[in-house]
This record gives C-alpha cells, structure tokens and sequence, in this order.
C-alpha cells in the first residue's frame, strides 16, 4: 500500500513499484534500510524535481544520523552515476597510437592543498593519462579550478572532446566536471551544504566516488584528509570514509587505494589562489615546500602503480623539468599564458610572532577561514574570489621564531577584511619552549 505524500501522489519506480518520499524518510529515520528500488527511485526522482527539496533534506539528515550500510551505499552511488552520462577513455590514444592508460587522484579538501596542480603534469610525463575533473572552493576548503583561474586565458570548462584531444596530445588536463556527470550529485551537494548534512560518511563517499566512477578513469588514488583543517577531524572517522570509498571503487572495476594525510597545518607556505599556483610553479621547477613535494611525489607513485607502471621515479622529473614542460603544455592548451605575471592583492598586512620558542601548531582550520575571510573563498557556490587574496606563511612547524618577525602575510584587495582574518588567527599559532619539537607525520596510513 502507498501513501500519497504532501507534495503530491506517489510516483512510479522501477518495474512499476509506486514509492513515496514520506515512506522512504520515515524508513530511514527510523533506522530501517532502504531496498535498491526504492533508492533508484528516490535519485530519480529528485533529480526529475519529483522530490522536494525538504523531503531530501531530511532523508540526508536522516541518513547523518543513522548511517547506510554497505549494499545501501554501493546502491545509491550506482543511482548517482545512472542519473547522467558516463566517460569512456578506452579509445585513448598517444600520438603514436598506441592506447593510453588513466589515472586520478581525488583529495577530501584542506588548506593550502593545491597538489592536483603539480600532480597532474607530473604522472603524465610517464605516459599514464589525467583526466582530473576538480571542483572549486567552498567555506575554508580551497578549490583547484578557483586556483588555475587566477592564470590569465586559462579557462575550466572544456567539452568532452576537448577534454579527449588534450589527453592524448598532452596527457593531463584539469577541468569542470560537465554537466551531464553524475547531475543528481550535484544538485544534492547544493542541499547538503545548506542542511549540515556534509558529514554524512555515506553521502561523503557516493558523492565522490559516483563522479570518479563515472569519469571512467582506470585507476583511482584517494587523499583523504585528517585533522582541523579537514573534513574528517579525527582519524576514525576518515579510515572508515576511504575504506567506504576504496570498496565502491574496487566493486566497480577501478584499481582504488588511499592515503590518509595530515591537515591538521596547512600544506605549504600559501593558502589562496594566484600565491598557490605560484607555489605549485616551484615544485615544478625543482623547488618548494618540503611537505608539498614529499605528497606530491608520494601520489604520484601511487598513481603510477595503480595504472601498472613501475619503477617511475617522479622526483626525479619534478627536478629535471620534465613535469613543467607537461605543465606548460597544459596551461596553454586551455587559453592559458604559462609565463604571465599572476594577480597580486593591494593590500597586506603582517601578523608577527608574540614570543620567542619553536613553532609547534598553526592551525590549519584557522588559516584556512582567514583566507576565506580575505576573499579567497566562497560562502555561496555563486559568490566571486579574489584571485590574489590569501595568507602566506613564514614559517611551518618545527622552525625557531623570535619575537617580532613575521609569521604570516594576509593579503587582499579589500582591507576593511582584515580585522575578521585577524580574528580567525587569534588561537592559530602555538609556540613552545626552544627544544620544543611538533609530532607530525605528513602521511599516515594506506588503505587499499
């Protein structure tokens, strides 16, 4: 027996079973399981606007709160993909016709991550593929396509032939995930924001995988992201979401494993758009911040295993410039001018050491809202960045300071947004006694 919901009759599912949203909320609220059709049903149906908004948010809440199991999960990811188009790189060829293999690398999103940047040019300089479709910045979390943005031509959005022609010519390419990809995740991503339903491991990994399964790549490296900075804040919780997502890539045929990586302090020296692309060019040219180097090179290996090549040396091609010459290449081919002088902001204004020891903490969750704060980031989707707003950082964990020397820059086009950066920083930095030493382990486990 169905129930007509308040937003209209019961609509039809698979095979012609009625399903109603109010049945379906009710189920999983009250910790029952939902059956693969009713979950098809359910994707379908939201995406078609069959399905409310507020039913949906409250079968996320729903979901938050008492979790999906595993055939749950692997189901509604499934109906994620079903709902648009999916990606075929099989005919992916080398300019010597000879078939290309894939790879790709998803990160959970922190602060002063700006890896796929690097990354991508670097693992096709060994002939493996990157189609890398990347998002742009919500909140403290920056964006990839926020950050290339800020390269004068360069632009995100590229047609899937477009996107096929410069992997085979170039073998990377960084852009907008169109339209037609996994849409119902999309519009259910939106709603999830705006809920506090973000956090729902379940939600967390078929939103991610859907799209990686559908981009069609044939192997897959996870960054998962712990600590304030991130996300998962602690180490359970980020364990059980990449062992969530691994299993829905391998179920699908794609080669998965993943990192878990610290973002408890920012990666680098930078948090903002132009002065991490900046960043990026020096890991490119041999140089760098130590930790975005060691994780840069880690993923590429990992990478380069999951799509079966071995004894790569990927450091080695960061030095002797052969992931910049691919880097370049990339840039160009989407408009942009590899050698054009980046977007600085007008303003600036220095936060200084308050006393003398080690620097053991910088907060990466505090950093990261001071250059959202700056302009760096975006509270809606549809707001603006500032290409040059950011934080950029004198010294990392580990370094002696002195009292009175700078420990970070703000920068903006805006001044009138530095007394709240500065209020976001107020609790950022800890300094500690001389002799001092931060426990920090920039990787910490791989599960896969």
């Amino acid at each position: 027996m169905t129930h007509a919901s308040p937003s209209g009759p019961a609509s039809s599912g698979p095979a012609g079973t009625a399903f109603d949203a109010v049945d379906i909320i009710r189920t999983k609220r009250d910790r029952g399981t939902l059956t693969a059709e009713q979950i098809a049903w359910t994707i379908d149906a939201y995406t078609r606007g069959a399905i409310a908004d507020e039913q949906m948010a409250a079968l996320n809440m729903a979901i938050l709160l008492n979790g999906m199991d595993r055939a749950e999960i692997s189901q509604w990811t499934a109906a994620m993909i079903n709902s648009g188009e999916r990606l075929d790189f099989s005919a992916l060829r080398t300019p010597a016709g000879v078939p290309m293999r894939t790879a790709d690398k998803h990160s959970t999103g922190g602060v002063g991550d700006k890896i796929t940047l690097p990354l991508a040019p670097l693992v096709a300089v060994f002939g493996v593929a990157v189609p890398q479709l990347s998002g742009r910045g919500l909140g403290h979390t920056g964006g990839t396509l926020d950050k290339l943005e800020a390269i004068p031509g360069w632009r995100a959005d590229l047609t899937n032939e477009q996107m096929m022609r410069q992997l085979s010519e170039v073998g990377a390419v960084i852009c907008a995930a169109g339209a037609g990809l996994a849409p119902a995740d999309k519009k259910l991503y939106a709603l999830r924001d705006v809920t506090g339903t973000v956090e729902s491991v379940a939600l967390i990994a078929s939103s991610i995988m859907s799209k990686k399964i559908a981009e069609g790549t044939g192997a897959l490296v996870l960054d998962v992201k712990v600590g304030s900075g991130a996300f998962m804040k602690d180490a359970d919780h980020a364990r059980e979401l990449a062992a969530t997502m691994v299993a829905l890539g391998q179920d699908a045929g794609v080669n998965t494993v993943a990192l878990l990586t610290d973002m408890s302090t920012p990666l680098g020296l930078t948090a903002g758009n132009a002065i991490e692309v900046a960043e990026s060019v020096e890991v490119l040219a041999g140089g760098g911040p130590e930790d975005v180097v060691e994780l840069t090179v880690r993923l590429a290996e990992e990478m380069l295993a999951a799509a079966g090549v071995r004894d790569a040396d990927p450091a080695a091609a960061l030095r002797d410039g052969r992931a910049m010459d691919v880097w370049r290449r990339m840039i160009a081919a989407q408009g942009g001018d590899p050698d054009a002088a980046l977007p600085a902001a007008r303003e600036s204004e220095v936060i200084y050491a308050p006393a003398d020891g080690v620097l053991v903490g910088l907060d990466a969750l505090s950093v990261g809202v001071a250059a959202w704060r700056l302009g760096a980031g975006r509270a809606r989707k549809e707001d603006a960045v500032q290409a040059g707003a950011g934080v950029r950082m004198h010294a990392k964990p580990g370094a002696l300071v002195r009292a009175g020397e700078p420990l970070m820059t703000l920068l903006t086009d805006t001044p009138e947004r530095f007394g709240r950066a500065r209020q976001a920083l107020e609790d950022a930095v800890t300094i500690a006694p001389e002799g001092s030493a931060p426990a920090s382990k920039l990787i910490i486990e791989r599960i896969g």
